[in-house]
């Protein structure tokens, strides 16, 4: 459907009498703000909306999907030379966004609600502070180096994967003596479209940790939440409405020496084996929404040589970056081949789509938006195309073989 507003004016930041945040006047009492506070009566410039008629018949879901895309290891290579060869710029981030052709202002990204950054730092070179409301998880695909998020110092190496919590400070740094290159995963691209991504490139300090206040939901006379009637909806206080329950958001890091010793282990699941031989990088804070971050998952797998997956599909998009090995996909009827340092829009969304391996065994990360969709409740899910589709999150899952394929 289209644009539902015709935008004909917008005041900037400093046309509204008391900044963006304007509320009580100065000298206003606790309680009720008084509105403008100190500022004119001035009428704003007027909005419109629009009415569209929906569309007789939906287009299918099919229909939406952005094509899958390869990006060789040699564009990226060539990237990083080019990065490498820049002057440092002011804030350090020697960086590049991997943009499909299909996405458009704002939020360019490589998927619709995923931005890739491709990030390079020279050997004694670090990144300035920086925070914003979007969350990352960070890959790095080449030498070594530190990240020092909300003050904690973590130390990675080549594959290593960690999480970047919303608003935490942090920066990067090259200690060692090779070049650090690295990939970056970001929901970005998904608050640039609602126009809410808040960057903040001078930000204060932190020291480890982020506790701003008790966690516990104060005592008040009234009832916070209760039942209008038995087994059906509920109300919620405004007191609840505004200090929900926290779940922290902390810095995690998964380094790839002692996750490949547990997924190794998987390639002793025979051909019969029904399933994935991959583990999520799991982020206990992201709860049933089984999430890195609390947008994406994060997965490594192992494909043994030969493995051929069997076709599925689901509504979250996935991207593969192919670290060892060589194989091939079919994705929407279409045969894609890929090889160790490609980057792949693997699955863009709904269309029916299975890897397989060469003859040699394949290590890659998988980065897909499937814990949003759980949080929207709208993960659709067909494991197996013999069978329906499945909700996931709010419906029954999917079983493997497992049991009697170890």
């Amino acid at each position: 459907m289209a644009d539902q507003l015709e935008h004909v004016g917008q005041r900037g930041d400093d046309e509204w009498p008391n900044g963006p945040d304007d509320g009580a006047g100065e000298g206003a009492e606790d309680g009720e703000g008084t509105g403008d506070g100190e500022g004119t009566d001035e009428t704003p410039a007027p909005i419109r909306a629009r009415f569209v008629d929906p569309e007789a018949t939906p287009p299918a879901i099919e229909e939406g999907a952005w094509p899958p895309l390869v990006i060789r290891a040699e564009e990226l290579q060539a990237q990083i030379d080019r990065l490498s060869a820049l002057p440092r710029p002011p804030d350090g981030r020697r960086s590049t966004c991997i943009v499909h052709p299909l996405a458009e202002e704002p939020g360019l990204g490589l998927a619709p609600g995923v931005r890739v950054t491709l990030e390079v730092l020279l050997p004694g070179e670090r990144t300035a502070a920086i925070r914003h409301n979007s969350s990352q998880v960070g890959f790095c695909i080449g030498g070594s180096g530190f990240a020092t998020v909300a003050g904690e110092k973590i130390a990675f190496a080549q594959y290593d994967v960690w999480h970047v919590p919303a608003l935490t400070t942090y920066f990067h740094e090259n200690d060692g003596a090779e070049r650090q290159v690295r990939l970056t995963y970001s929901n970005a691209p998904l608050l640039e479209k609602i126009r809410v991504h808040f960057v903040d490139a001078h930000p204060p300090e932190e020291p480890a940790g982020r506790a701003y206040g008790s966690d516990e939901i104060a005592e008040h006379p009234i009832a916070h939440v209760f039942e209008m009637r038995e087994g059906g909806p509920m109300l919620m206080s405004y007191e609840r409405l505004i200090n929900p329950e926290v779940v922290e958001q902390r810095p995690l890091h998964w380094p790839w020496q002692e996750v490949k010793q547990q997924l190794d282990k998987l390639t002793a699941l025979g051909p019969s084996y029904r399933g994935r031989r991959l583990y999520l990088l799991y982020n206990p804070a992201t709860g049933r929404t089984n999430g890195t971050s609390n947008s994406f998952f994060a997965t490594m797998t192992v494909r043994p040589p030969g493995i051929v997956d069997r076709p599925h599909r689901h509504a979250s998009a996935a991207i593969n970056y192919f670290f060892s090995g060589s194989g091939w996909s079919r994705i929407g009827g279409k045969r894609y081949e890929w090889s160790a340092g490609d980057l792949m829009l693997t699955a863009p969304g709904w269309l029916i789509h299975h890897h397989a391996s060469n003859d040699e065994p394949v290590y890659e990360l998988t980065i897909q938006d499937s814990p949003l969709h759980i949080a929207m409740d709208s993960l659709m899910w067909q494991e197996d195309l013999k069978l329906p589709y499945r909700l996931l999150g709010s419906q029954r899952g999917f079983e493997t073989n497992r049991a009697s394929a170890e």
